[in-house]
């Protein structure tokens, strides 16, 4: 549940295209003052795009921070002026080429409240159909089709080491079941 405590000053220190790195005044447990480094970012979106019933698009997006190619959902930055859900429709044609029918937002959370300020929401995007992808210049992704249950499993078994992705299927997993009987 969102606070409504008052956020302290913060003072940027520097502005990048995504993020800014912010100091912000702190009050410790014993009173004194110190400053912590905060991340400032507009937040993203995370997307579980079902082909079919029983299949999921993911991508693999090569990872120039951790210097490997991992296996995800579509997921992207929200733009300025932009609201999430318009964010999601955007990032699900320009990563997969896919436009849903259907898109239900399903959960949002911090992603790392310890140092920044992302907040992640979840969609879940059906009744798509197929068209081209619009890769941003520094994009370099392959859309990947997988059987629910081979995707879930790579969730499981370190196959898939993106937390995003982690939480979003498994999120999606947990809603599904009702709705398959189970």
């Amino acid at each position: 549940m969102p606070s409504t405590r008052p956020q302290p000053a913060r003072r940027i220190v520097f502005r990048g295209l995504k993020i800014d790195l912010a100091l912000q005044s702190v009050v410790l447990a014993d009173g004194t003052i110190a400053d912590r480094e905060v991340v400032v970012h507009r937040g993203a979106v995370a997307l579980v795009p079902m082909v079919d019933e029983n299949h999921v698009c993911l991508v693999r997006n090569d990872r120039h921070a951790v210097g490997e190619t991992l296996l995800e959902v579509p997921a992207g930055t929200i733009d300025e002026g932009e609201t999430p859900d318009q964010t999601a429709q955007r990032e699900l044609a320009e990563e997969t080429g896919y436009r849903a029918g259907r898109t239900t937002r399903i959960r949002d959370w911090f992603v790392s409240p310890g140092v920044m300020t992302e907040r992640m929401f979840l969609y879940l995007c059906e009744d798509l159909q197929p068209g081209p992808t619009h890769y941003q210049p520094d994009e370099r992704l392959q859309t990947v089709i997988l059987p629910w249950d081979e995707a879930l499993a790579m969730a499981h078994d370190g196959q898939i080491q993106d937390a995003k992705s982690i939480l979003a299927l498994l999120i999606s997993d947990h809603l599904r079941k009702p709705h398959q009987g189970r």
